[in-house]
């Protein structure tokens, strides 16, 4: 082992800001990686990574030298897809989403039996659709549905949402609640009232806010009436004569 070392610090000698040596990690029974500490300035937390191969009765042969990130160092985030970082608001006016022939939250509106592989089938189911007057080539699948219910569940529309914690009723006793129909029909509706923040949104039946139809000021807090008018009679006759 200690030859193996020797050898793997051997292996850097061209290379500056080698520092000491930190560990070894065994691959198989005749390969170890041999790590040291790299001082160079801007590698703060990286490692030099030398793997040796050493058989019995030969000397440690250097198999790779490489310069690998430790806990500590600084590397650049994960790639995410273009796809993946897009969010809503993202889309500019003229900007296109391409949404994939096999996206799970689609199925077709019509077809015969299985969805079709063969592209001409996709078409022709295409032309089927538009001729039966469907409209729509595909509808949402019941993932698809599951995952919009959860957005807007989890959304500034939902439950949870600050304004709805402090609301004193709920969305489904709101006269301004316009119903939608579909699957969703039964946890979701739009909101109608444009004195909301919710106006025309998406809500939860159990959202809730301050301007919710049945809201009514305690009596402490209504206007109180004003007095009678005063009819102010006094003329400028009247004045003369005192």
């Amino acid at each position: 082992m200690t030859n193996a070392t020797e050898a793997a610090r051997a292996a850097l000698g061209g290379e500056t800001g080698v520092g000491e040596h930190l560990g070894v990690h065994v691959e198989t029974e005749h390969v170890a990686t041999h790590l040291f500490a790299c001082e160079k300035a801007g590698y703060v937390g990286w490692h030099w990574s030398v793997t040796v191969v050493e058989l019995p009765g030969g000397e440690p042969t250097v198999d790779e030298v490489v310069l690998v990130p430790g806990d500590q160092a600084i590397v650049a985030p994960a790639w995410v897809p273009y796809r993946d970082r897009i969010e809503p608001g993202d889309l500019s006016p003229g900007d296109l989403l391409p949404v994939s022939d096999e996206d799970p939250r689609l199925v077709p509106t019509y077809s015969f039996g299985d969805d079709p592989l063969d592209p001409d089938a996709k078409a022709q189911i295409r032309q089927v659709a538009g001729d039966l007057g469907l409209g729509r080539v595909r509808t949402l699948s019941p993932q698809g549905l599951d995952l919009a219910a959860q957005r807007w569940s989890a959304g500034p529309g939902g439950p949870t949402a600050p304004i709805a914690q402090s609301a004193p009723h709920r969305c489904y006793t709101c006269g301004f609640l316009v119903r939608i129909s579909g699957p969703l029909a039964g946890g979701f509706g739009v909101c109608a009232n444009g004195d909301a923040n919710d106006d025309g949104r998406v809500v939860t039946t159990d959202h809730g806010c301050g301007a919710h139809s049945e809201v009514r000021l305690a009596k402490r807090h209504e206007p109180k009436p004003l007095p009678e008018p005063v009819v102010d009679d006094l003329t400028l006759d009247l004045l003369e004569t005192w």
